[in-house]
Order: structure tokens, then sequence, then C-alpha cells
């Protein structure tokens, strides 16, 4: 398998994750901007959920199978699950923003290695992908200053 098809495989398993991850922060967080971060959470995971599906399509259309169980997405991803609990408006910023960060990297990762391999549009779509987590981390990083 090449490089590129692990890193999309190991993206698509983190995606599922920080998906649920997401759900968990926008169901739980408590605060006196609840309905905002609530709302924000909920944008993210959506979002989320849009890419898992795009970048699991793309890893098909590369005559490679993206993992598709609970199962392996749980052995393969990298991300953190939380407990269930109540999240401080604060504290839900900061691990949405650690995720984010995380996924941004990877996202950059894998992009350049389908640059390398001359994998435009597996390049094209990725660097819409980094755009979109750029975008939400300076949201972030402006709500918490």
């Amino acid at each position: 398998m090449s490089k590129t098809i692990e890193l999309l495989n190991q993206f698509v398993a983190d995606l599922y994750v920080s998906n649920v991850k997401f759900h968990n922060l926008h169901w739980n967080v408590t605060g006196e901007r609840f309905k905002e971060v609530h709302e924000f959470a909920e944008e993210l995971y959506d979002m989320l959920n849009e890419q898992y599906d795009e970048v699991a399509e793309r890893v098909k259309m590369l005559d490679a199978f993206p993992p598709a169980s609970v199962k392996s997405y749980l052995e393969m991803t990298k991300i953190t699950e939380l407990e269930n609990r109540d999240y401080a408006i604060k504290e839900t910023y900061e691990l949405l923003l650690e995720n984010l960060k995380y996924l941004q990297g990877l996202a950059t990762d894998a992009r350049n290695l389908a640059d390398e391999a001359g994998d435009f549009a597996t390049v094209a779509m990725l660097e819409d992908i980094v755009g979109a987590y750029c975008k939400h981390i300076w949201f972030i990083k402006q709500a918490l200053k």
C-alpha cells in the first residue's frame, strides 16, 4: 500500500473518532456561551463527517480499501477519546483546537505525499480540507483570547 493511502486511511479513522469526540463536546459543553459553542461543535462535526466520506471515497478511487469498521478505527486512531462529563467553554475550545491542529497536520502530510506522487486530485481535496482547518483554528484562537 502506498504511503499516501496509508495516511489517508489513518485520516479516515481519525476523522471518525474525532466526529464522535466532537459530538461528546457538543452534547456536554456548559457555560455562559453554551449555545454558541454547542452550535460551533455541531458545525465542526458536520464538516468532519463530510471529510470522512470524501477521504474514504478518494481511497476507493485509488483502488484501495478504506477502513470501514469501528474496530478498525479504534485500532488505527491516534485520537484520544473523552470521558462522558461536562466540559467548560474554555476546555471545549482547547480540546477542539488540539484535535483540529492534529488533523490539519495529518492532512498536510498526506497532501505533500500525494503531491510527490503527482496525485493532483488528492492534493486538491486535501488543500481544501487544510484550508477549512486553518479557518476554524483561527476562530478558536480568537475565542480563547
